[in-house]
């Protein structure tokens, strides 16, 4: 049993959508790979997540749908839960920072929290010019404007963030802004906000993310996190930001100064909070007490893991940590007990776009039509082969594209004709011509070490990958496994050893059971539900998870289960009547 600890967390979902492919492989699939792993380990793991209610994405989405916002979040919360649960992403728990179970707490955490960071001088209170929309006589918080980037010149630009290029931005610096509620150009007025002093802490997070430049602690923080962070601090500095919203929908801001009143919490302010109070609530539930969190979050023994899509790296990697410190006696990065710590990585994916046959490939769109939804999905096909599928082109480095032509060639050419094919072959002729046992060792000859010494071999180098974060190249070993053992059984020749020699046919027959039993293990973090057939297929129980019982042999005579066909062959004509 591991002592070690993790706190992993998924970003939070706007709770304005239903999920399509390009989030799952964004920030909730390798999430969920990285915990089945860490679990299998023995290594003690809190698996957080829940939708982002407040700010204006719920707000103007539940304008379009002619519906509360309440009942909107309701719907997509819920939508997402079902998403998640069908492709077997298993978080400890799924929150909503506006759900009627979780509002509380997280209200009172994040007001906490931006108490405690006021009362410490990072915030400046001053007057300031917003955008305000006279025909619908309010604010034109973040999404509510929309406008062309100052600095790429994309017209995907909203009110707090570029689409395009992922900069912060202030909306008074957009060009040629346009209200998303009346479609009229918005003029600048007066208003009251609390900015936090980034500035006053740009040293210690720069410091703080040159160090993850190098394998410290025994992890280096992608190229893409570290260049779009500190990348940014080095040439431009940071800068006061805004942490309040002239809105009614969110956390209200916890000052007792009149200018305060009707204001919320910035919701990048208060969604990354999110992550503490449902871990909050999950200790709650779990009788750890009210301060059960701080188990998690205030442990410097506990290491935190933020899996997060692109458009967030700044978030997490800049504002979210400076949060972290501003929060603390001393700006001390290490961090004491008892002291928020700062994160042990932050693992950041590109985007999946989508690509439709003879057509550029360009970003998923609901309106566009170019998205591949989930629940839609699991209406037709099993989980695992998309599962298989979005890690296979994980967008560890760059971008990459969904293409259903691609997904269903993967799954025919690789799932199927590899681990599938190998697996089936394997569990036929040990019931055909074994009575469904483990037949003998036998005399192993030096190709039959070999391929055992494969299967040790295997499992440590998908281990490596997966502690490393490289879970395209950890599925890759597991898959590699798989080919080897077909390369073994035709080199082999059990199909012709059976007329002639069944001690050889025994033989080879044994290893490639055990061949499966090591890839019943290694594959589970990656296809949950093909491994649990495995399983049933090799009658294990649930201690043949453990990532240390991988190699461990059948015994001789071990009633095998039922064969079954653990991938099923996806036909072109069916997907193109779809």
């Amino acid at each position: 049993m591991s002592n070690r600890q993790f706190l992993v967390t998924s970003g939070l979902p706007y709770s304005n959508n239903r999920l399509h492919v390009g989030h799952i492989a964004g920030a909730y699939l390798p999430a969920d790979i990285y915990v089945r792993y860490l679990r299998a380990r023995g290594d003690n793991v809190r698996f957080i997540c829940g939708s982002d209610d407040n700010g204006v994405a719920a707000l103007k989405s539940a304008r379009e749908e002619g519906i509360s916002v309440e009942e909107l979040t309701a719907k997509y919360n819920a939508s997402q839960q079902e998403s998640f649960k069908g492709l077997g992403i298993e978080f400890d728990i799924y929150g909503g920072t506006h759900q009627p179970e979780f509002v509380k707490t997280h209200e009172r955490l994040s007001q906490a929290f931006f108490q405690t960071i006021h009362d410490k001088g990072y915030f400046t209170k001053r007057a300031t010019d917003q955008l305000y929309d006279t025909e619908a006589h309010q604010f034109l918080p973040d999404r509510f404007v929309k406008g062309t980037c100052p600095s790429c010149k994309s017209d995907k630009a909203n009110g707090d963030q570029c689409e395009n290029c992922g900069r912060e931005l202030d909306q008074v610096n957009l060009i040629d802004p346009i209200s998303t509620l009346t479609g009229t150009t918005p003029i600048l007025r007066e208003t009251t906000h609390w900015f936090f002093r980034l500035d006053q802490l740009q040293e210690q997070i720069a410091n703080w993310l040159r160090g993850k430049k190098e394998d410290k602690d025994g992890v280096k923080w992608r190229n893409v996190v570290i260049n779009q962070s500190l990348g940014r601090i080095e040439a431009e500095g940071l800068k006061e930001r805004a942490m309040t919203r002239d809105m009614g929908w969110g956390v209200p801001v916890p000052l007792k100064d009149p200018d305060a009143a009707g204001k919320v919490l910035y919701v990048w302010f208060d969604a990354p909070i999110g992550y503490i109070s449902f871990t909050a609530e999950l200790c709650q539930r779990l009788g750890e007490g009210e301060n059960g969190y701080k188990h998690w979050w205030c442990n410097p023994d506990c290491k935190i893991v933020n899996f997060i899509g692109e458009d967030n790296i700044v978030f997490h990697a800049i504002t979210f940590p400076a949060m972290m410190l501003a929060s603390r006696d001393s700006a001390n990065v290490q961090g004491e007990s008892g002291e928020f710590q700062l994160p042990h990585n932050v693992v950041a994916n590109a985007y999946v776009n989508f690509k439709m046959p003879g057509k550029e490939e360009e970003k998923m769109s609901k309106s566009r039509g170019t998205a591949v939804w989930i629940e839609d999905y699991l209406k037709d096909y099993d989980p695992d082969p998309l599962r298989y599928y979005l890690t296979a082109i994980a967008p560890e480095q760059q971008r990459s594209a969904f293409e259903f032509d691609d997904f269903i060639t993967r799954n025919n050419g690789e799932l199927l004709a590899a681990l599938g094919n190998f697996v089936n072959r394997t569990m036929t002729f040990a019931h055909k011509y074994f009575d469904g046992k483990v037949p003998p060792v036998g005399n192993r000859e030096q190709i039959d070490l070999d391929q055992i010494q494969a299967c040790k071999d295997i499992a440590k180098r998908t281990a490596n990958a997966l502690e490393d974060y490289r879970f395209k190249s950890a599925q890759e070993e597991m898959m590699s496994l798989a080919r080897a053992g077909n390369v073994y059984f035709d080199i082999t020749k059990p199909f012709q050893t059976r007329k002639t020699d069944m001690e050889a046919c025994g033989r080879a027959v044994n290893v490639c059971l055990q061949t499966v039993r090591t890839l019943t293990t290694i594959m589970a973090p990656f296809l949950p539900h093909i491994a649990s057939k495995c399983r049933d297929m090799l009658s294990l129980d649930e201690s043949s998870k453990a990532w240390d019982t991988a190699c461990n042999a059948l015994p001789v005579e071990h009633d095998l289960g039922e064969a079954e066909y653990l991938v099923r062959k996806i036909d072109v004509l069916e997907t193109d009547a779809k």
